[in-house]
């Protein structure tokens, strides 16, 4: 899943305000001749803590040739198929048991200071506010809306000014010969270029 506000992050749980409450995730299938090699990536990716866990996924199929539509209809759902989830425990290290630590403001200066070997988790971070609009069908996660605005705040990027992980998201959606880096990269505020 893109996103799974339970035990990873407590006081950003995820509790059903009624039973019509959604949680938007994205499910990938691997194919049986590639999950030795996929499992042990992601294994050492969701390092620190991280435990496996399977949950029903219910997939919403959109009917093709049909726009997305802003809530589910019962009728385009297929069935549920058990999916693996890393989830991060309250028993992880890294876990922020101060309540104080768990304000937006302060998760937001743990994100833009923290970086692992998958990188920058603001930049993460900005994928991740990407992944949940594709897939959120027209829903916004408020809390992580919030986190890229406070993050962006702290790195000084005016709103409306693209970071390189949107422009990567961008031009990896266009076609390689249309593509020019130079180009991109102006975009970028001169602090977030990448060193060679």
């Amino acid at each position: 899943m893109a996103w799974l506000g339970i035990a990873r992050h407590p006081h950003q749980d995820v509790e059903p305000e009624s039973n019509e409450s959604l949680v938007w995730g994205a499910a990938y299938h691997i194919p049986a001749s590639h999950a030795e090699e996929v499992n042990a990536y992601l294994d050492d990716r969701e390092i620190n803590g991280y435990s496996v866990h399977y949950t029903p996924f219910h997939p919403h199929v959109t009917p093709a040739g049909s726009a997305e539509p802003n809530a589910p209809n019962p009728a385009n759902a297929s069935s549920p198929f058990l999916c693996m989830v890393y989830i991060g425990l309250p028993t992880n290290s890294q876990f922020l048991r101060n309540p104080a630590d768990r304000d937006p403001a302060s998760v937001a200066t743990v994100i833009f200071r923290s970086r692992g070997q998958s990188g920058e988790n603001k930049e993460y971070l900005y994928l991740l506010e990407k992944a949940l609009e594709g897939i959120g069908l027209g829903y916004a996660d408020a809390h992580v809306t919030d986190l890229v605005k406070r993050v962006r705040a702290l790195e000084g990027v005016r709103e409306g000014r693209k970071s390189q992980s949107e422009i990567e998201v961008e031009r990896l959606a266009i076609p390689a010969e249309e593509y020019r880096e130079d180009e991109a990269l102006e975009e970028v505020d001169e602090p977030m270029r990448r060193k060679p």
